[in-house]
């Protein structure tokens, strides 16, 4: 693949060009080094004046806030930042605002409940067979609306801490998942992150290794030939990176991805729904689109945690729904994240979707269903095993308006809007519509002749659209045929 096209066709802006603008002395040796972008990242708001404009009316609101959270910004990231826009989406997520003071008191220091779930330091334990296990607190960037902003100040876990964590999940047979996170794992040395994967490959049970990691991003140098070929030892082993808005989709980025990609890592993106930054069908589309270019594939859009000092960024669910649905039939099933909210108090991670399913009969075996369009769709399970062929598995009108199907919000305009024409079937159900007559179609279909559509087996009108087209060789004649021949 040839990653400066793709960079071309994601139509984003480029790393050059920020560079020479904040960087114009630094080598190309320099700019590409890992280490030196490590070293030279923008930890104070003096240092990050000499780049952007802080307001002075803001500046002591801007200092009480990295009294509480620290800041940390790579020289690449800050590349990608318009320096005359204050709403840069980029900007927002990791240069420290005034909003953020105005609620550093509003929101939990541990919203997900993970200490409540941590058998040993470093360890939450709340799925059966999985565990998350916590190497480092230190990040090549650090995200405002970060839901472990209380441990932050803390360094990389001791050798002992991380032989600790390895030894609960040794002794504990039923995990057979690890997510490897932090901070961010990826900071490590090579060898020291060699040395703690190889620890839990020697676990028999340990089935999958997963790295959560947001280096790709922020820090695209570091994915260099030597960590590939360390990681491509460890397999089964998957990254979870967090892209959250299409300008982080560089032509680093995508070497970046494209490398792990070579070393037999598969990529899922977990983004982050944030009020102004990524809030809208058109940006998290453009996301989405971007990353299935880069072989990453959009896995999750998590609701913003509740976290101490990220109110502003959090916004109502109706707006995840909102972008799910603008998605869903606009592009294809493989490019949309499922959107979750992580339960405060750590009930895990629960999905979120508009409501498709309006109506459901378990013991009828009948569904009512709405497609991306609003138009509804009645779907028949199949006949019991013990059923007559006469049997008819559901009543022949189809429910009320007025009767279980409760609508609400953007659904109900939906298919007040779609409800005016007639809907069609598709491939798996039947429409749920009246015939032409006013008279719902007794087997779900429509009925093209203005009567009602009864079932074959029950002695009436064959089944209105039923195929003319039969196999070859499968004739009544062919069968009786064969079946002659058989017998001789």
């Amino acid at each position: 693949m040839n990653v400066e096209s793709l960079a071309e066709r994601l139509g984003r802006r480029t790393t050059r060009r920020g560079r020479e603008h904040y960087y114009p002395d630094a080598s190309d040796a320099d700019w590409n080094d890992w280490r030196w972008q490590f070293r030279h990242r923008v930890t104070t708001l003096e240092e990050l004046a000499r780049f952007l404009p802080i307001p002075a009316a803001e500046w002591a609101a801007r200092s009480q806030v990295l009294s509480d959270f620290r800041m940390g910004i790579t020289p690449y990231y800050l590349s990608l930042i318009d320096a005359d826009d204050p709403n840069d989406p980029l900007l927002r997520q990791v240069v420290p605002l005034a909003e953020e003071n105005l609620y550093r008191a509003v929101g939990d220091e541990d919203p997900l409940g993970e200490e409540k779930f941590s058998p040993v330091p470093g360890i939450t334990h709340r799925y059966p067979d999985r565990v998350l296990m916590v190497l480092s607190n230190n990040c090549a960037i650090y995200c405002r609306y970060c839901t472990r902003k209380r441990t932050m100040y803390d360094g990389a876990s001791a050798d002992v801490e991380i032989d600790r964590m390895v030894d609960y999940i040794a002794r504990t047979p039923s995990v057979r998942d690890v997510v490897v996170s932090g901070g961010d794992p990826l900071n490590f040395a090579t060898a020291k992150l060699d040395s703690i994967l190889s620890k839990l490959r020697a676990i028999p049970h340990l089935e999958i290794i997963r790295i959560g990691t947001r280096v790709p991003v922020a820090l695209p140098q570091r994915i260099d030939d030597e960590l590939c070929e360390m990681l491509a030892r460890h397999h089964p082993l998957w990254i979870n990176v967090h892209y959250n808005h299409p300008n982080e989709l560089t032509p680093d980025a995508a070497r970046a991805c494209d490398k792990l990609s070579r070393a037999g890592v598969p990529l899922n993106n977990q983004a982050v729904l944030l009020k102004g930054v990524n809030d809208d069908v058109a940006t998290i589309k453009a996301l989405c689109h971007g990353l299935m270019k880069m072989r990453v594939r959009p896995y999750y859009l998590y609701q913003c945690d509740p976290v101490r000092g990220a109110e502003h960024f959090r916004t109502p669910i109706a707006k995840g729904i909102e972008i799910i649905e603008g998605l869903r039939g606009h592009t294809s099933g493989l490019a949309i994240p499922t959107y979750v909210i992580d339960a405060p108090g750590g009930g895990g991670k629960i999905p979120v979707q508009p409501d498709y399913l309006l109506h459901y009969d378990r013991e009828k075996g009948r569904a009512l269903l709405r497609n991306y369009q609003g138009k509804l769709y009645e779907y028949l399970e199949p006949r019991a095993a013990n059923a007559s062929p006469n049997d008819v598995l559901v009543p022949a009108a189809p429910p009320a308006a007025s009767g279980p199907v409760a609508l609400a919000g953007s659904n109900k305009k939906r298919v007040e809007a779609a409800s005016a024409g007639a809907p069609s079937s598709n491939g798996n159900g039947h429409a749920a519509g009246a015939t032409g007559n006013g008279t719902p179609a007794g087997n779900g279909q429509a009925s093209g002749n203005g009567s009602s559509a009864s079932n074959g087996r029950n002695g009436a009108a064959p089944v209105v659209g039923k195929s003319k087209w039969v196999h070859r060789g499968s004739t009544r004649a062919e069968r009786a045929a064969r079946t002659k021949k058989r017998d001789k």
